[in-house]
């Protein structure tokens, strides 16, 4: 995200003396900035409760539209849209501001969860998933925008820790409220009961917002979109749809969707992060490519988790999900820790700890199929994992704040998240892959038939994610420009 300009936000890159008297001392949730910051941070809270409930609603949807085997489309569909979002949001933030993204973003999303909970045909939800990406992938890239030009650089710490802590609750108690809804109201009202609650943030947050962030920076010129940039927004939404197409239909003929896939995405992807990122050349492309290396390693190995303790282990899946539940509040820790302003100048070295200890957790988690070690062994190592990518994760979003000029905001914001959309798409594919290859489709309770084990499945999957994240602590070591 970008630094501060100072005809926008009153501040400069080095948020010195231009900051208004008033505003100079006060937190996030002082006078000058509570409402921005509770309406935000209440928007980003809405938002994980519908993405953390989705999941619990999902299978009673596609049952009661007939639809199991389109399943998997309603996820693919709302990744593929979001990632074109991105890109929008970023040159519209960038060139006109990013007031008019994030309303629509929030407007599409709204629409899209409508049109999901009103469906009457499976192809209908996921017409309505692909709508609600497609608006969630603006107001990611627009909320980042938001907060480099509405909130001081010693602030924004403090402001992306807040946007962890959202994810807390949620994490725990999302699934068991969309449980509840769906048993005792049925999963539509999991999807209609979200776009009502956005009002009131919208209405504390939209009018700072156009005070503090609403117009483009000078330097952005004209206001018109770069057409180059929407047109390989649109070869990586598409390609990335035909390579998830092809991932899950498993026949022969579906390698040719693949492959149209894969060269759509290469000079894509090549063309909207910044140069250099596959070589982690030092500053902005090596902090692009952590947050990739990061988000990748970890969340492709964390989905097979609960699958490892319920078929190697013979944990219920209530059980096996509480496994992770801690790791929101030490990730949410993880994120506090990084907002400290007497940890600034060991920011460097914090993101270095984070990637090792998210090794760590990666590679301590197969030590289970070992039938001495205790199940809550995971659960432990988890915790300290998702420590690591709370100070990672945070630290990745205010360094892009720090090394972006202002006319690149949006544009450096959406490169972020296209990165760790894209690493988890790539690493989950190559860690399922791997998985299916020893076996691991097979895999049954070990309660029931222990003869469906299949431990090296998962240990192919754990070690070569920890051996990324030990990548990603040698990026680390790249963050900074010479």
């Amino acid at each position: 995200m970008a630094a501060l300009d100072p005809r926008d936000t009153g501040v400069t890159d080095d948020d010195s003396s231009t900051i208004p008297p008033s505003c100079a001392e006060e937190g996030v949730l002082g006078r000058s900035y509570s409402a921005l910051s509770v309406g935000i941070v209440s928007v980003v809270l809405l938002i994980a409760f519908e993405a953390t409930a989705v999941g619990t609603a999902m299978p009673v949807a596609a049952r009661e539209l007939d639809g199991v085997s389109l399943y998997a489309f309603a996820f693919s569909g709302y990744f593929t849209t979001s990632l074109f979002g991105m890109v929008l949001a970023g040159q519209w933030s960038d060139r006109r501001g990013p007031l008019g993204a994030l309303t629509w973003g929030i407007a599409a999303f709204a629409a899209g969860l409508l049109l999901s909970g009103t469906a009457g045909a499976m192809w209908l939800f996921i017409l309505g998933r692909a709508v609600q990406g497609f608006g969630g992938g603006l107001v990611i890239v627009a909320l980042y925008v938001v907060v480099g030009r509405a909130y001081p650089e010693r602030l924004r710490p403090a402001i992306m820790a807040a946007f962890a802590a959202c994810w807390v609750v949620p994490s725990i108690v999302g699934p068991l409220a969309a449980g509840a809804v769906t048993e005792h109201l049925g999963w539509r009202w999991v999807f209609l009961g979200i776009p009502a609650l956005v009002v009131l943030p919208l209405a504390l947050a939209l009018p700072r917002i156009r005070r503090r962030a609403g117009g483009p920076v000078e330097a952005a010129g004209d206001g018109s979109f770069d057409r180059r940039r929407i047109r390989l927004a649109f070869g990586i939404s598409l390609g990335a749809g035909l390579l998830q197409y092809a991932a899950q239909d498993l026949r022969l003929l579906s390698v040719l969707p693949g492959l149209a896939g894969v060269a759509l995405l290469v000079p894509a992807v090549l063309g909207l992060l910044p140069r250099g990122t596959y070589r982690a050349a030092r500053g902005l492309p090596s902090v692009v490519l952590l947050r990739g290396v990061a988000a990748g390693s970890f969340i492709a190995a964390e989905s097979f988790v609960p699958l490892m303790l319920v078929t190697q282990r013979g944990l219920s899946p209530t059980l096996a999900g509480f496994s992770l539940a801690a790791g929101g509040g030490t990730w949410a820790l993880g994120s506090w820790v990084q907002s400290r302003p007497r940890v600034e100048p060991y920011r460097e070295r914090l993101t270095t700890l984070g990637m090792v200890l998210v090794a760590a957790a990666i590679a301590a988690a197969p030590s289970v199929l070992i039938d001495s070690v205790p199940a809550w062994t995971v659960a432990v190592a988890w915790g300290f994992g998702c420590f690591g990518m709370g100070l990672v994760i945070s630290s990745t979003s205010v360094l892009l704040l720090r090394l972006s000029a202002p006319e690149e905001a949006g544009t450096n914001s959406a490169a972020l998240q296209i990165s760790d959309g894209l690493s988890n798409v790539v690493l989950l594919a190559a860690g399922g892959a791997a998985f299916a290859a020893l076996g691991g489709g097979t895999v049954t309770h070990t309660a029931t038939q222990t003869s469906g084990s299949h431990p090296a499945a998962f240990a192919a999957v754990f070690l070569p994610m920890a051996a990324v994240a030990l990548v990603g602590a040698w990026v680390t070591t790249r963050l900074r420009q010479r």
